[in-house]
């Protein structure tokens, strides 16, 4: 009954989160009351709704109350640019809607980054300020709201989301929601506000206005959804990172440099069992609701180039970054003045704020190679604007994943891998052979490139992903005695690994196949199926509790 209480009570909790038993506890309730309510449309938003946010304060505290503001401003954004008729209103909406999202995400992500850039630079000592707090001090008393600038949960999920709602409007491809408490239902959906996937309005909002629906089929398509993505986080994900990743990554230098590589091969698979079990939950359990989400991963390490991966890797962020950022600087037809204030933008960033100041050598032997092109070859603008298009959009990418230095390199190196595979497969032999060592080498080249920039992804400190790459090369000691000593040590980790990557790399085929199997099965069997797959499972549970990665985001 204690349990029970900490579950429903209004304390704040790490324990709403799909890998721990309390939100399981909390959402059979859950079911319980929408099994009754589900037919009123109205009554399940407003259900969706209180629920939604009670689960967001429950994980974030008082940051429901910053939530409710931008769901209020962002539906009135949405309703005013329906009404008006003059393009130029519109215009000065939509950038009023941008300016007040990229704000609030900006405030609340990147502002002791920014101050702290800018001090270090101009050799000054200014303090961030958190007015919001102050105010809310001044009306409740001191100590209500904390001063320390605190980092909301799904800030930045929750915030694309409402920019992508008033441009769909603006685009006319969505009307606005017939009420209030369906747009909240849409922005603060629990399965996906915190965590992703992205989901886009002209996606979910036509969903509000059908009915109930739950097939035999859809259901144990669910099931499979939330058992998958459990066996991803607390194996693949969790046990290997506990057991292996977190001990190499944190002291590298107590191991050899080829212990890294593996611990870094097992960190790809890490972070992909780790997010995409994330979104298979939230997927399966808005099956069970009634509502479908957009597959967020397919295969990512099938890929056999850099643009193959980001095709397959969080396809909801991807498809946002294109179709909110990239297309309309000009995508790979054209650019303008939209993508030199950009570069421009990022340029001044990376050389004033971060310091880069090698970058004034690159930038101007690049600015004579744009004259020199233009003036030689027709279409080499072109070229360039998609060129400087997708640099931007992987940038805002990186930086889009933290405040940090590392997230900005990162996003800049998988951007010019883009920038460079556009032209290679121009002139590759081998882009369009289908022989199998052929697939099989560029695969291995694609993981290894996606793995190793991930170094400047795991470490948090400035300089730490060139000591370890320094430390790798160094110190790499490959010998078989030793690889063989660390086999044993953590062999149950390696074979984790193992199975891992060789179910990932399966057909597809085959994994239909045995879900569709399963599906066929009686519910009964299938309900001890689930218990039997779920207690050997929670045997992997280690006591150091593992958030998921993407909670940060």
């Amino acid at each position: 009954m204690e349990r029970l209480y900490d579950v429903f009570s209004f304390a704040a909790t790490d324990r709403m989160v799909f890998n721990r038993l309390d939100f399981w506890l909390f959402f059979l309730a859950f079911m319980i009351v929408f099994s009754v309510l589900h037919k009123h449309q109205l009554v399940r938003s407003i259900f969706f709704t209180v629920v939604s946010m009670f689960l967001y304060y429950k994980t974030s505290g008082l940051f429901v109350v910053l939530l409710g503001g931008s769901i209020v401003f962002n539906y009135l954004l949405g309703k005013w640019i329906h009404t008006v008729d003059s393009n130029t209103k519109r215009k000065w909406i939509i950038a009023l809607s941008a300016v007040f999202n990229i704000f609030f995400l900006a405030y609340f992500k990147y502002a002791y980054f920014f101050t702290e850039s800018y001090n270090e630079l101009f050799h000054t000592k200014y303090e961030i300020v958190n007015w919001f707090a102050q105010m809310g001090n001044g009306f409740f008393g001191d100590g209500f709201f904390e001063t320390k600038i605190l980092l909301p949960a799904g800030v930045s999920f929750f915030t694309f989301q409402s920019i992508s709602y008033v441009v769909d409007i603006y685009r006319k491809e969505i009307t606005p929601v017939k009420n209030f408490f369906d747009y909240a239902f849409y922005v603060t959906y629990f399965p996906h506000v915190i965590m992703g996937p992205i989901v886009r309005a002209r996606d979910f909002i036509p969903q509000i206005y059908q009915p109930f629906r739950l097939t035999k089929d859809e259901f144990s398509a669910s099931i499979i959804h939330i058992v998958k993505g459990l066996i991803k986080k607390v194996v693949l994900a969790d046990y290997i990172a506990v057991h292996f990743i977190d001990k190499v990554v944190d002291a590298p230098e107590a191991y050899p440099g080829f212990v890294s590589v593996l611990a870094m091969w097992g960190y790809s698979l890490q972070i992909y069992g780790d997010f995409s079990g994330y979104t298979d939950i939230a997927i399966g359990l808005s099956k069970l609701m009634g509502f479908e989400l957009l597959p967020n991963f397919n295969s990512p390490y099938k890929a056999n180039s850099v643009a193959d991966f980001w095709r397959r890797w969080h396809k909801s962020l991807g498809a946002w970054l294109r179709d909110y950022l990239y297309i309309p600087l000009g995508g790979n037809k054209s650019g303008g003045f939209a993508t030199y204030i950009a570069t421009t933008i990022i340029f001044v960033f990376l050389f004033f704020i971060l310091q880069w100041y090698e970058l004034i050598f690159v930038y101007a032997g690049l600015t004579s190679i744009y004259i020199i092109g233009s003036l030689i070859f027709p279409n080499f603008k072109k070229y360039v604007h998609r060129d400087l298009n997708l640099l931007i959009t992987m940038v805002v990418g990186g930086l889009w994943h933290g405040a940090s230095e590392n997230f900005i390199i990162w996003g800049a190196m998988n951007g010019a891998a883009l920038v460079l595979y556009n032209y290679w497969k121009k002139i590759s032999p081998y882009e369009n052979k289908s022989w199998l060592i052929v697939h099989f080498w560029k695969i291995f080249l694609t993981f290894n490139f996606i793995t190793f920039t991930r170094i400047w992804f795991r470490l948090d400190g400035e300089g730490e992903p060139v000591k370890m790459l320094q430390h790798i090369w160094n110190k790499f000691d490959f010998d078989w005695n030793t690889f063989v000593t660390v086999l044993v040590t953590y062999q149950s980790v390696f074979w984790v690994i193992l199975v891992g990557y060789i179910v990932h790399w399966l057909p597809d085929s085959i994994k239909k196949s045995w879900e569709n199997l399963f599906a066929k099965f009686p519910m009964p069997v299938q309900a001890i199926a689930v218990s039997i797959i779920i207690f050997v499972m929670y045997q992997a549970v280690s006591d150091t509790f593992k958030p998921f990665v993407y909670f940060a985001f």
